[in-house]
């Protein structure tokens, strides 16, 4: 297969990139390498594969001349690149919209230009549980220490009004219709996914984004912790493997997948709450107390998000294998053994 994967040096690309490569797959990794430490992913690529194993294009999805020509003769394009936190929407707002909506856009019609020459790629994009705004209306108790829905026991599922709330939800939901609609218009295979809090190896989470990985590194380094809002507020989290197979899935199946949108993430199985739970079990790894302060609310914050994963469970064949105590296990050793890495 031939395969282009925007944001491919990002935490969720690096981990794609690296499975594509390992089964065979011709890979062009697409990424500006802004974030910081993605330069190390692209040469941890090149260490474990070889540097001719796959072709990296240090480019911007703004480019759209450098995705046009990455995206040539494409089997499957996974579109990951963009801006990821509200934070940083909240004080860019055009550089927010220039990467997500006006990246996508490009990404899109570099999947259309592929499909005039011959190609049919599959185009995955990765939206966000964020489009779903900060879903006031949804009533919330609090149970056991953690927020909980009263009324949506399976979860949010994808007939959920949308609301778009921050720009960076304005954006990535800009980016989130463009896709779907691209099915219809010009029927192109695209396929979105609305993913809740992903995590894993090789995730450099920051204060405002991946915040697994961020109080994991935290608790490894002695970082101070900052928990915005009352540390109540409950996820469902995803393991990164668990979202590949996803991936794959969506991939396969993408005759039944094509136009459709799907919200993943750990489902009803696999919540965690973002300090009462996290904190004790992150203490029980490091086997001392983590001290902490609080902060006020963040912009657009969900009290609860669970993602109902129904549909993709039923059409795609797709579910969660990894738990919440084993994937946080897997995070944190790793970042353990690779603490130079955040030092």
């Amino acid at each position: 297969m031939k395969v282009l994967v925007t944001g491919g040096a990002g935490f969720i690309g690096t981990n794609l990139s690296n499975r594509l490569i390992s089964r065979g797959d011709d890979v062009t990794v697409l990424d500006n390498l802004s974030r910081p430490l993605t330069d190390r992913n692209i040469a941890w690529l090149r260490d474990t594969h070889g540097s001719d194993s796959f072709r990296f294009v240090q480019a911007d999805v703004r480019d759209y001349p450098a995705l046009l020509e990455a995206a040539r003769g494409a089997d499957v394009i996974y579109h990951l690149a963009g801006q990821t936190t509200v934070t940083t929407s909240v004080s860019n707002p055009r550089n927010d919209f220039e990467s997500n909506a006006l990246g996508t856009f490009n990404a899109l019609e570099a999947a259309r230009a592929a499909c005039e020459a011959g190609a049919n790629p599959v185009f995955l994009y990765t939206s966000t549980n964020k489009v779903y705004g900060g879903m006031a209306g949804v009533a919330i108790e609090t149970r056991n220490g953690r927020y909980a829905y009263r009324d949506y026991p399976d979860g949010i599922d994808e007939s959920y009004p949308l609301d778009f709330h921050s720009p960076y939800g304005c954006s990535k939901g800009t980016g989130d219709q463009y896709v779907r609609d691209y099915a219809r218009i010009y029927n192109l295979r695209t396929i979105v996914v609305r993913q809740s809090s992903i995590y894993g190896y090789r995730q450099f989470g920051m204060e405002d984004q991946g915040w697994i990985a961020w109080l994991s590194i935290a608790a490894v380094t002695g970082r101070p912790i900052t928990i915005y809002g009352d540390g109540k507020q409950v996820r469902d989290v995803l393991f990164i493997d668990d979202l590949l197979d996803l991936y794959d899935a969506a991939a396969r199946h993408a005759n039944t997948a094509t136009g459709q949108l799907y919200n993943v993430g750990g489902g009803t199985e696999n919540t965690l709450s973002i300090w009462t739970e996290t904190g004790p079990l992150l203490e029980r790894l490091t086997g001392h107390p983590l001290p902490v302060t609080y902060a006020g609310w963040r912009p657009g914050d969900q009290r609860v998000y669970v993602s109902n994963i129904s549909k993709a469970r039923n059409e795609l064949g797709w579910s969660p294998k990894i738990g919440v105590e084993e994937g946080v296990n897997r995070l944190f050793a790793w970042i353990s053994n690779n603490k130079s890495l955040f030092e």
